[in-house]
């Protein structure tokens, strides 16, 4: 399995980024994917966790970020609208391997994916 990020960068202040993730060999389609992000000195946290029909969001990134997928599924986005200088970190993207009990604390949390790529920066300044 193989997940590639891409889109990251620099943006000011309420500016907008679109955040990408290629995946290959990875089919559990009923699995979730989501993206996670680590800013300096602290641990990585879940943004958005997704599955069809199923979608969580971490309360700082509600009403301002979107996850969503491409329609054969190979493509993970998420939509990063009024971004804040705090949203400056590495963006993961991560995917696991089909689960039963999800739950929204669990669907942002790291341990719950098998699979990462390699990061890409979001910096807000």
């Amino acid at each position: 399995v193989q997940l590639v990020e891409s889109g990251g960068g620099l943006v000011q202040p309420g500016g907008s980024l679109r955040l990408s993730c290629a995946t290959s060999g990875y089919s559990y389609n009923k699995s979730y994917m989501a993206w996670l992000r680590q800013a300096p000195g602290k641990e990585r946290e879940g943004v958005a966790a997704f599955r069809v029909g199923d979608t969580y969001y971490a309360d700082s990134v509600k009403g301002r970020f979107t996850i969503s997928q491409d329609n054969d599924q190979s493509t993970l986005y998420l939509q990063m609208d009024s971004l804040k200088p705090e949203d400056t970190a590495i963006y993961y993207c991560a995917a696991g391997r089909p689960r039963s009990g999800m739950t929204a604390i669990r669907a942002l949390t790291a341990s719950t994916y098998d699979y990462w790529g390699q990061g890409t920066q979001v910096t807000v300044s």
